[in-house]
């Protein structure tokens, strides 16, 4: 018996959608399990065969991969002004709060000094590690694999800068080409029989965009001397290459931000810690460094212009990429570059965690048994992340002001 055809949404009923999803607590795994509730068991929007091609894209594409899902659901059921209103939908809710979180941290400053940023920075600390575990389970489970995060670790480590961290990146992907074969992504590439709303000619135009904002960028701010085109393109920069998703971005920002004077290293920080425990993308806690930043715009625009800037590169790479996927998956060389690029990551990150999570966090030796008991209470225990954000943070705060 033939399936009934599907009925197409409207962009509205997309928007709603993702803005429901978007107020939902949990990193990318919950996410995936939300979207298949919502979007083929009660929506029937999806197959599962095809939640899983959309995935597999969006876990291959720099980013975070639960908003890039979104996007690829948004490209399927109306093309590219789905995956918009998708991604707007999905990332606004926990954009507006990081945003208003910036606007208040002088207040909590105020009224709790520095105690509560502790919390939300041990919190950080364990939950960078629990990720860290996993991230290297994962996308790092063979030799060359381990020997380029490791590589890429101790270079992050010993020579700091944005720079050093794109010739990382850049090692990995020609190391992955020459000795990497085809990713698990590869491997359970399916065929379906309908793709992304997507033409060669809008992928084409996507693809370019990308590369001419990426390039073109950190000229015209230099060209201009405009904060905030220096903004646009540090964050552009950063969702560009952020290969590995959310915990990759730590390590891409604080690089980037080293030097510039936009926002204190403890503030950011404390901003990390909130981010991971907020419902929604991680990738909004764009808003907060934008929106904190001494020196430059900050504020509601400053916070706006950073998560656009962030996003941007996700929402380009999947159009761009959405009508070549399938073709992509059946060429090993290339899995193989992007599976060299996500095991720099494993390092990238853990060197994050070393510096400058756990430099300016441990001062004291009581401080490795808070991060310690965070860390059993999110890993053990499996307490919700904010839970565990918000109550380290109180104890800390009410303990040490």
């Amino acid at each position: 018996m033939d399936e009934p055809a599907r009925t197409a949404p409207n962009l509205l009923d997309v928007f709603l959608a993702f803005f429901g999803a978007g107020l939902t607590a949990g990193g990318p795994s919950a996410h995936l399990a939300d979207f298949r509730r919502e979007f083929v068991e009660r929506r029937g929007w999806l197959t599962d065969a095809e939640l899983a091609q959309a995935a597999d894209q969006a876990e291959s594409t720099p980013g975070h991969s639960s908003t890039q899902l979104a996007i690829a659901i948004g490209l399927r059921q109306a093309g590219v002004a789905g995956g918009v209103v998708a991604l707007a939908g999905f990332v606004l809710p926990a954009a507006a709060a990081m945003i208003a979180l910036a606007q208040l941290a002088p207040v909590l400053f105020r009224m709790w000094g520095d105690g509560w940023t502790l919390g939300l920075k041990i919190a950080a600390c364990a939950m960078v590690l629990q990720a860290l575990t996993g991230m290297a389970r994962v996308i790092a489970p063979d030799p060359v694999r381990v020997g380029l995060a490791v590589g890429a670790g101790v270079g992050a480590i010993l020579t700091h800068g944005p720079v050093a961290q794109f010739f990382a990146l850049a090692a990995g992907a020609l190391f992955g080409l020459a000795l990497l074969g085809p990713s698990s992504s590869a491997e359970r590439a399916t065929e379906l029989a309908e793709g992304a709303r997507v033409s060669a000619r809008a992928a084409k135009i996507a693809l370019s965009l990308a590369a001419g904002l990426f390039l073109l960028l950190p000229f015209a701010a230099w060209a201009l001397g405009s904060p905030e085109t220096g903004l646009a393109g540090i964050f552009f920069r950063v969702g560009a290459l952020a290969f590995g998703g959310e915990q990759v971005l730590l390590p891409l920002l604080s690089a980037e931000l080293d030097g510039e004077g936009w926002i204190d290293i403890d503030t950011l920080l404390a901003g990390y810690g909130a981010a991971l425990a907020l419902p929604g993308p991680l990738f909004a806690f764009a808003g907060f460094v934008g929106a904190a930043q001494i020196g430059a715009t900050g504020g509601w625009l400053g916070g706006g212009l950073a998560v656009a800037a962030m996003l941007a590169p996700s929402l380009l790479l999947m159009v761009g990429g959405a009508p070549f996927w399938n073709r992509l998956q059946g060429a090993p060389r290339i899995m193989g570059a992007l599976a060299g690029l996500q095991a720099v990551t494993v390092g990238l990150v853990a060197a994050a965690l070393w510096d400058p999570l756990i430099m300016r966090t441990i001062v004291e030796p009581a401080d490795w048994a808070l991060v310690a008991a965070a860390w059993v209470f999110l890993s053990i225990a499996r307490l919700p992340r904010w839970l565990v954000a918000v109550g380290f943070a109180v104890a800390t705060g009410l303990f040490l002001r």
